[in-house]
């Protein structure tokens, strides 16, 4: 390496260049025995050189990587050593990745060959070292990494090193963390199964009793030689982390043709995905305050079997040493992602299909049966079997550990939270608890963050992000559908009514991505109820919605524009939704007739919408205008008054009749002898003597008699 500048004599580092910055940085990372912040300081520094140069380069000029030579990059990629203090490792993870980035092809060719010579030596130290190395960079360089670790000769040898007499823990929890990791590259994982699977099962079916057992039964005359018996057995450490990697590989829950016999015939693991699960399962329930990172990992990649689902929801002591767990995790730990993984797992519910989608679910069945591969469901992920896991859970607490998670989680933490929120809304009988809880202003709170983080066009947006917003309005919408304003948004922090509108608005907008009318559907429902409280949030429906609202009502789908017309009869109960369809204009005017159209559609439930909407409208002069000028507009009115129809269309068709009878002045009148035009008496007269309601029978009593005075 070239020679750095003499300390005492440098310049201040901002006045150095980059390159005799670079040496003096790795000067002093090579000098060792100095502090950690020191160190970590260091690396921080090398880390933002090598940043700059990624810059320069670009804009043409010399990079510095060309006097990072070996000793250098062995240097730096020595701090990723287990045995170094957790920060440094954290620092030097960065400081490695900007070093690939910026080294190019000699930062990859160094790399592989720092690993290859320390495996080539084998010793202890060698080992961790280049363990630890390749479980670092493998997240940060998966394809050269998984190169290195699937070189011909390298998965072999490792199950004489595990099964070696004397056992260093360190150089096997190294191993393990590197297959761990590595178990993310489908290729490695194949090839972990391939070649390590009989060893780690040896290591976790391991009995401690039995490795003393043997060691007596070997040396009857008592001497048991050198090293003492923990060194000749795994521990218990390396066992939960021999345990996950067998979670891992044994997850699909498929038969390869690595696990047939010479004979062809399919054998029996040793360890079954069941065992692995009762093992984690054991760990966390008889240690809660020690949650264990490994059995959390398990656990995750275990809780994929629909079987091992059902295992852990009917498992109380498991959900509440889960949610303590959650409880004290730190924000934006792998222990917190990982338990959010377990109940995400538990809760999700099979997505909607399109018709298209179930045809191909159903030949893929076919194929199945043939015996052939396919894509069946299974019955313990219907959404019977899934409602009742989120109710066990729910019933766990998870819900306030989830909200305060919310807080200072990260954005894929916070996916997670959104999605088991958005499942456990599904049961109706939640929401209002779910409310009680929390949930409401943290759906809505993370709903403005997501929204905020695609507005400043952050790397991590797109389809996943859209799609965990729209996770979060829909939970929103399913439980303001089910509770009563009045309640959610009072209390000593209320949060506004207003803030709920936005995010119920925005599932108003078709996804493209989806066949799912369901989210419009609740939305619609949703913004229902909470147009029932005031005008102000009448208001704000319909200034950040109407739109949307409008092109809802003429759906080809029946329910949603039944819901967007009960919406619709709420909001025009204001000034403003009144004035949208009786303030004289010709756009009045059509939506006006639009609503008298609806009022006679086969849908039982969209002219009940419909007919309570023209009941409100027709107490204003310019829609009674309206509906006569329009062509059958009595007629359809008339209708809802049959005897044949139900108590709520002849109530809301009585009270629209008579709203428009008792109108004054000119409209008044003309209102009413249109009304006898069409034969009104006779039908309301019948209306009457079917109806079983005291107030249908009243309205219908006082608009005879405004008809019949009339006539004198």
């Amino acid at each position: 390496m070239a020679t750095a500048p003499a300390a005492g004599s440098s310049p201040k580092q901002s006045e150095l260049s980059r390159e005799d910055q670079t040496l003096l940085i790795f000067a002093g990372l090579m000098e060792g025995g100095k502090e950690d912040d020191e160190t970590v300081r260091d690396l921080d520094r090398m880390t933002k050189v090598l940043n700059d140069d990624i810059e320069a380069v670009k804009k043409g000029e010399k990079s510095i990587c060309p006097l990072i030579d070996s000793d250098c990059a062995d240097t730096l990629l020595g701090y990723l050593d287990m045995r170094q203090p957790d920060i440094v490792r954290g620092h030097a993870t960065l400081t490695t990745s900007s070093y690939l980035r910026a080294a190019g092809e000699d930062g990859a060719q160094k790399l592989s060959a720092f690993f290859y010579d320390r495996v080539k030596r084998g010793t202890y130290d060698d080992y961790i070292v280049a363990f630890c190395v390749a479980s670092s960079v493998f997240p940060i360089v998966p394809e050269l990494t998984a190169e290195m670790f699937l070189n011909e000769g390298f998965l072999p040898s490792l199950g004489p090193l595990m099964r070696r007499k004397w056992k260093s823990r360190k150089v096997e929890s190294a191993c393990l963390d590197m297959l761990n990791v590595a178990c993310m590259n489908a290729a490695c994982r194949e090839a972990v199964q391939k070649y390590c699977v009989e060893w780690l099962e040896e290591i976790v079916d391991q009995d401690p009793d039995d490795v003393v057992k043997d060691m007596f039964a070997t040396n009857s005359d008592g001497n048991l030689g050198e090293g003492s018996i923990s060194m000749r057995r795994h521990s218990r450490q390396v066992q939960n982390l021999a345990a996950v990697i067998l979670a891992k590989i044994k997850k699909q829950g498929k038969v390869t043709e690595l696990e047939k016999g010479d004979s062809g015939r399919v054998e029996l693991a040793t360890t079954s995905i069941e065992d692995l699960t009762k093992m984690f399962t054991n760990l966390l329930v008889k240690n809660p305050e020690q949650a264990d990172q490994n059995a959390i990992e398990g656990l995750a990649y275990a809780s994929l079997q629909p079987q091992i689902k059902e295992e852990l929801a009917d498992d109380s002591a498991l959900l509440t040493s889960l949610v303590k767990a959650l409880k004290d995790a730190p924000p934006r730990s792998p222990l917190t992602y990982g338990a959010l993984s377990i109940f995400s797992n538990m809760t999700r519910y099979q997505p909607p299909l399109s018709e298209e989608q179930k045809r191909m679910g159903q030949l893929k069945a076919y194929a199945n049966a043939a015996g052939k591969e396919g894509a069946n469901i299974s019955p313990l992920n219907d959404d019977e079997h899934v409602s009742a896991r989120c109710k066990k859970i729910f019933a766990a607490g998870v819900t306030p550990v989830l909200v305060t998670h919310s807080k200072n989680g990260s954005q894929a933490s916070l996916a997670l939270i959104i999605g088991i929120i958005h499942s456990i809304a599904m049961t109706q009988s939640l929401r209002g608890q779910l409310a009680q809880q929390g949930a409401v202003r943290m759906l809505i709170d993370s709903w403005n963050a997501l929204a905020a983080i695609n507005t400043e066009g952050a790397a991590t947006t797109g389809p996943e992000s859209d799609k965990t917003r729209r996770q979060a309005a829909q939970a929103l919408a399913r439980i303001l559908i089910s509770t009563n304003p009045a309640h959610v948004f009072g209390g000593t922090r209320p949060v506004p009514v207003s803030a709920a509108i936005r995010p119920l608005t925005s599932l108003l907008k078709r996804d493209e991505e989806s066949y799912d009318l369901l989210p419009a559907f609740e939305s619609l429902m949703a913004l229902t109820n909470l147009a029932s409280t005031d005008d102000d949030t009448r208001s704000g429906i319909l200034r950040a919605a109407w739109p949307d609202v409008e092109e809802q009502i003429l759906s080809s789908n029946d329910r949603i524009t039944r819901a967007a017309i009960e919406l619709v009869c709420n909001l025009v109960q204001g000034p403003e939704g009144i004035a949208l369809y009786a303030d004289g204009s010709q756009k009045a005017a059509n939506r006006l007739n639009i609503m008298v159209a609806l009022a006679d559609a086969e849908d039982e439930g969209t002219r009940i919408a419909a007919g309570g909407a023209l009941a409100s409208l027709l107490s204003f002069e310019g829609a009674v205008e309206a509906v006569i000028k329009r062509e059958r507009g009595i007629k359809i009115i008339l209708g809802l008054c049959s005897a044949e129809e139900t108590e709520d269309l002849r109530h809301r068709g009585a009270v629209a009749i008579y709203s428009m009878a008792s109108a004054d002045g000119d409209v008044g009148k003309k209102a009413r002898d249109a009304i006898r035009a069409e034969n009104g008496i006779f039908i309301l007269t019948e209306c009457a003597k079917a109806s079983r309601r005291a107030e249908v029978v009243e309205v219908v009593v006082h608009t005879l008699k405004l008809l019949l005075e009339e006539d004198k």
